[in-house]
């Protein structure tokens, strides 16, 4: 399923996952998340609600995974990096170049939405 990610006026386009926490979420859109600045790499917003897992440890992560870490935080990667930690994969933006330069350095507003 192909979703758009609205930030800052930007507007990005993804592909969401062919897994149940990717449907999951792609039942709640459109949706407006506040999301918080973590780390200098990702944007994260906790949501009402679980999504379903199937946690995996990826080999990296890179500019614009949409995860979800644990069951009910959704994460925007705008950097790509090794980590230690397990993500559900809930999709990736195909545009994401621009991400760091549009997320800024603090906490903003994403909207996602299907395509």
């Amino acid at each position: 399923m192909e979703i758009k990610i609205t930030v800052n006026g930007k507007t990005f386009n993804g592909t969401l996952a062919d897994n149940d926490a990717a449907r999951a979420f792609a039942e709640m859109l459109p949706i407006t998340l506040g999301m918080q600045e973590l780390n200098g790499n990702e944007k994260y917003s906790y949501i009402s609600g679980m999504l379903p897992t199937e946690s995996y440890l990826p080999d990296a992560i890179r500019r614009g995974d949409l995860m979800l870490f644990g069951s009910d935080c959704i994460v925007l990667f705008y950097e790509t990096f090794s980590t230690p930690y397990r993500y559900t994969r809930l999709g990736w933006l195909s545009n994401a170049d621009e991400l760091p330069s549009v997320l800024g350095g603090g906490d903003v507003a994403i909207t996602f939405e299907r395509n």
